[in-house]
């Protein structure tokens, strides 16, 4: 089992013990998306996988929150606010933009792309990097920016 993962697991007993319910359903939560993909895959996910879950987890929060508030339900909002904040303590620390830019620099002089018909390499050299650490779409926006 990952280091990842058994920090989720340490965790939840932590949460289960001083009785924080929102803590302890937000970390069931991740580890039920893990377990999912693990039973589906049938193989243990190391620690990148992980990262890429609980990514996933956190953008489909941030849509929830953007829907939220669209229709008027800052209640909602707020609940999946301090789920995304439970979620980031177990990602890395994002990385700055001046970081990714100097990233995405490194990875464009790496694989020599000169055109957006070069856009995968660069971004399959940069997602290993940035997993977990910067929101690929963003990331994505700025390659093509770069390449244009």
């Amino acid at each position: 089992m990952s280091e990842l993962h058994e920090r989720l697991k340490e965790a939840m007993k932590d949460a289960m013990r001083a009785k924080e319910k929102e803590r302890l359903s937000t970390i069931r939560l991740a580890l039920s998306a893990i377990k999912q993909v693990e039973v589906d895959t049938r193989e243990t996910l190391d620690d990148t996988a992980i990262l890429a879950i609980l990514d996933k987890l956190v953008k489909q929060r941030r849509d929830s929150i953007k829907q939220y508030e669209d229709a008027g339900r800052q209640e909602l909002a707020d609940v999946e606010k301090a789920e995304i904040d439970i979620l980031q303590e177990f990602l890395p620390q994002p990385l700055t933009d001046d970081e990714i830019d100097a990233l995405i620099e490194e990875a464009v002089a790496k694989t020599g792309a000169e055109s957006m018909k070069d856009m995968g390499k660069v971004m399959g050299s940069l997602k290993p990097q940035l997993q977990g650490r910067a929101d690929m779409g963003a990331v994505s926006g700025k390659i093509k920016a770069r390449l244009s």
